[in-house]
């Protein structure tokens, strides 16, 4: 197996499952899988942040306005693994409750970059985006940051 394909088959199971969980309303799997020692950054869709202790509260503050997933999608469009450092560039596409309305789809571009600590790929940054064309997801993610 290629370093690229054992990298995506550690970490995107890994990724689904947090990210189910954050739009259930819990950021701890999310956390786990982010790196807590500097430098870590985080251009999230609504706010940004940087090092673990911006970054925790934004992932609790974020939690906190989901409920609900029906469904969590990852599509890689890119990602590679080299030594130590990798990165995942894709779309991801979510149906969940955003504050409490019934749940909508929307979609995310993100890219993702991990370093290995202690022999486990962890994110030291994450940029996500609404999709160009995705009007309703800029409008519930600029409502649930109110």
């Amino acid at each position: 197996m290629s370093e690229r394909a054992e990298f995506l088959a550690s970490v995107l199971p890994r990724l689904k499952t947090a990210d189910t969980a954050l739009h259930n309303g819990d950021p701890k799997p999310r956390g786990d899988t982010w790196a807590h020692s500097d430098p870590v950054t985080l251009f999230g869709a609504v706010w940004t942040a940087t090092g673990w202790a911006e970054i925790r509260p934004v992932f609790e503050k974020l939690a906190s306005g989901f409920s609900g997933c029906k469904s969590f999608e990852y599509d890689v469009i890119a990602a590679d693994a080299s030594g130590d450092l990798a990165y995942i560039v894709g779309i991801e596409r979510t149906t969940a409750s955003i504050g409490g309305a019934p749940p909508q789809a929307y979609q995310l571009r993100v890219t993702t970059i991990f370093r290995r600590e202690n022999g486990e790929w962890k994110i030291v940054h994450r940029h996500g985006d609404p999709m160009p064309d995705s009007e309703s997801a800029r409008t519930r993610l600029a409502q649930q940051s109110k």
